[in-house]
């Protein structure tokens, strides 16, 4: 067994009962932490034979990290997104606050219990942020401090409140995702201030020791993008250690010492630091320090890195919370696995402790059978002095009578948003989606509450997606404002780029990841600062895919924001494949927490505009994604019924009773469909059209309305069953849509029906729209041919 995590040798420096109680409370995170993998591994029932699996040794890595940063330094508007395999930490530490029960910890990775990593919608209300998606929560911390800032200067917030730091508790094998360097330079372009990262730098990652020559990369990387570094590489005993005569060639040697060979060490305890130390240090004035010492205070000494002692962290988190809003990277060195037996073996990440070593651990922590679960079992502090400390803790105290999530009231919509003239007209959705939000932005009448909360994003395509009039009454947002160099020289341009803290659209680059990751943090602006934001993100149709990581992990906290992707598919005709997108629809109907749409006319579209900013203030809403083209088309003045278009899909032309086929189409197809149906209803009169404005809501209520017969509500009927209803029941149906034909391939089973599902189901190519529809089946001949199809079974 390596020495105890609060072992101490005849080189420690005296403590104060502060400091006692604040070690007694580390002690404890370490055994709750591996006692709760334990328990899910060994203790726990396993039903079906499955591996349940922790990380007992990443734990153990960070516990004095989160213990200075939680008992002592953190207050409650602070923001902390935690290092997803350090979940079971943050449950213990709640278990000590009194914000977390025994049953959930004896839940963890079980259903009804605690996540594997924390999450904000399953875990509860003391989560900042879900941090399961390596990098992303670190990331996410950058953008949530510039939402800070931007409701703050806009007035959007809590006035009454002080402001808080936006804190990240990294692994260091997280920095080797590229989405925490991308924000790394967007933050800097937007001279983000109050963030934190403090990395757990125990250099193993899943596989492998991690390469020496890290350390000197990172660094570097984040003072070129104006940070703070502060190292914390060596704890107080080592400090007193280095001060005596001989300790500079310790130094040294500890310094030149190669983190395999470290790691090793670590993990073959005191006897083997000393062998080592004296073939290279017996000649040295160092040996009298190794000398003096047993195997196991030599091991405590070699092993006392400065993210392991909590007074040192301690000091330097203070220190950097003196010297103002600058963004600080801490790199904290620690061992992984501190305190347990497979500290610094390479192949200790998802390593658990034996039946046999838990026992041995249980003893060296005083802890009884049976009392596993006891908050303060095992400690040399009374009951009472303990409570009283975890009491005044400053992140223990309430930051509202409410606790830490905050709320906002909702912002009043219009029952109607102000659609541009149609009649006569040609205009892509795009286009109306452009013109619509430029109306709303001249902020008059009904329409003011709603433009002042409405704030925008993009990543280099703001005005190629039509958000250009917008910005130009809105205005860019900077900290710091900033002169439109063009315009204060007379040239001419459409666009006015001046920049001021109150702009309302924050220009990103072009990475797509910090889009999601922006729109994520905006999105839960409500909870984190008490301000309501509505926030609208544009991106070109094929690059969700780029950041759809990020958009996953905003859904799964249940961000509210509106994505508008545009344009999409085949019919951006001359920009080639790679600009042009197949799948998205397909994940539009996948992701949860995200309602997809993708109107075909402007009519259509300013519903579902207006419902996408009431949707996302519901507390059953979500976030929403509008599916857009830059094609023209003919709009017309009609009477929607706005239900039907939110739905899922509304009858053009309704089928007669019984009739024996109809025709279905989605975006921009809209009028290749159209003439098709005029010629099929010469030989169908019956027929009818039906214009689909989400496959995923119809798709959703469907999946509702099935589970709710199956759990004995038989009068549940979804709308596309309505839709469908007058349909024979051989009917046959033949869909068209410029995404995966797969997308409505599903109709058929409704009501069982034949389908023939239209659409392009690989890689487009540089054209126009003529021959790429005729090419990949979407023009009206096709559609005429899949009717005959369809109609001959």
């Amino acid at each position: 067994m390596n020495a105890p995590i609060t072992a101490i040798t005849p080189l420690a420096p005296p403590e104060s009962r502060h400091v006692l109680i604040l070690k007694q409370l580390e002690r404890k995170l370490l055994w709750l932490s591996a006692w709760m993998i334990h328990n899910a591994n060994h203790i726990r029932p396993n039903r079906d034979g499955l591996k349940v699996g922790g990380h007992q040794a990443s734990c153990a890595s960070c516990i004095s990290i989160m213990a200075a940063l939680y008992l002592e330094v953190a207050r409650p508007q602070d923001r902390i997104a935690v290092k997803p395999h350090a979940g079971p930490v943050f449950h213990a530490m709640n278990y000590l606050f009194g914000r977390q029960t025994r049953e959930k910890l004896e839940g963890l990775r079980q259903f009804g219990g605690i996540q594997p990593y924390p999450s904000r919608v399953k875990d509860g209300a003391e989560v900042d942020f879900s941090t399961g998606s390596v990098g992303l929560g670190v990331a996410m911390t950058s953008f949530s401090a510039l939402m800070a800032d931007y409701t703050r200067l806009h007035g959007l917030g809590r006035t009454d409140l002080p402001a808080g730091r936006h804190i990240a508790i990294c692994g260091d094998a997280e920095l080797d995702e590229g989405n925490i360097y991308e924000a790394l330079l967007e933050g800097w372009k937007h001279d983000v201030r109050n963030v934190w990262w403090i990395v757990d730098y125990n250099r193993q990652s899943l596989d492998s020791v991690v390469p020496d020559r890290l350390f000197g990369r990172i660094e570097g990387l984040f003072r070129d993008m104006g940070w703070n570094c502060v190292t914390i590489k060596y704890g107080r005993l080592l400090e007193a250690a280095f001060a005596r005569e001989g300790g500079e060639a310790l130094r040294d040697w500890i310094d030149d010492c190669p983190n395999s060979l470290y790691a090793a060490l670590t993990f073959q305890g005191g006897a083997a630091w000393r062998q080592t130390l004296l073939a290279d240090l017996g000649r040295s004035k160092a040996r009298a320090i190794i000398d003096e010492l047993t195997d196991d205070e030599l091991g405590a000494l070699m092993t006392n890195l400065g993210g392991h002692d909590i007074e040192t962290v301690i000091e330097c988190l203070r220190a950097a919370d003196a010297d103002g809003d600058q963004p600080t990277c801490f790199i904290a060195y620690t061992i992984k696995g501190m305190g347990l037996p497979f500290a610094g073996h390479k192949d200790n990440h998802a390593g658990l402790m034996s039946k046999e070593q838990m026992e041995q651990f249980r003893r060296d922590m005083n802890i009884r059978p049976g009392h596993e679960w006891d908050l303060f079992e095992g400690l040399d502090v009374p009951e009472a002095e303990l409570q009283a400390f975890l009491r005044d803790c400053p992140f223990g105290a309430l930051l509202t009578p409410e606790g830490r999530t905050l709320s906002a009231p909702s912002v009043f919509v219009p029952a109607a948003l102000p659609i541009p003239r149609l009649a006569g007209r040609r205009m892509s959705t795009q286009g109306g989606f452009g013109e619509i939000l430029a109306e709303i932005g001249r902020g008059q009448g009904e329409f003011k509450d709603l433009a002042t909360h409405i704030m925008t994003t993009s990543p280099d395509v703001t005005v190629s997606t039509n958000l250009g009039p917008w910005v130009n009454r809105r205005g860019i947002f900077d900290r710091h404002t900033r002169n439109d160099v063009f315009r204060d020289s007379k040239l001419a341009s459409a666009q006015r780029w001046g920049m001021s803290p109150k702009g309302q659209h924050i220009e990103l680059g072009i990475a797509e990841q910090n889009l999601f990751l922006l729109l994520g943090a905006a999105g839960l602006a409500p909870g984190m600062s008490g301000a309501r934001v509505l926030p609208v993100g544009t991106v070109y149709d094929p690059f969700v895919n780029r950041g759809l990581d990020a958009l996953l992990y905003a859904c799964y906290q249940d961000a509210r924001f509106l994505l508008v992707s545009t344009p999409s598919g085949l019919t951006l005709a001359p920009e080639g494949g790679q600009h042009q997108s197949v799948n998205t629809p397909l994940i539009g109907m996948a992701a949860d927490r995200l309602a997809s749409f993708e109107p075909s006319h402007v009519d259509e579209l300013g519903v579902l505009l207006r419902h996408a900013f009431d949707f996302m203030q519901r507390p059953d809403g979500s976030a929403v994604w509008l599916r857009l083209s830059t094609r023209a088309l003919e709009q017309n003045e009609r009477a929607l019924d706005p239900a039907a278009v939110i739905a899922g899909a509304h009858w053009v032309a309704p089928p007669a009773e019984g009739a024996r086929i109809a025709l279905a189409y989605q975006g921009p197809v809209a009028p290749e469909a159209e003439a098709a149906f005029e010629v099929l209803r010469e030989e169908e009169p019956g027929a009818g059209l039906l214009a689909i404005t989400s496959p995923d809501r119809l798709h959703a209520g469907w999946l509702a309305a099935m589970r709710a017969r199956r759990s004995g509500d038989r009068s549940a009927v979804a709308w596309v069953e309505r839709l469908l209803a007058p349909l024979t029941q051989g009917a046959a149906l033949v869909t068209v849509l410029d995404g995966h034909p797969a997308t409505h391939a599903w109709l058929g089973s409704v009501r069982g029906q034949r389908v023939v599902p239209l659409g392009p189901d690989r890689f487009g190519q540089s054209g126009d729209i003529p021959d790429l529809y005729r090419e990949y089946g979407l023009d009206t001949d096709a559609i005429l041919d899949a009717c005959a199809q369809a109609m001959l079974g």
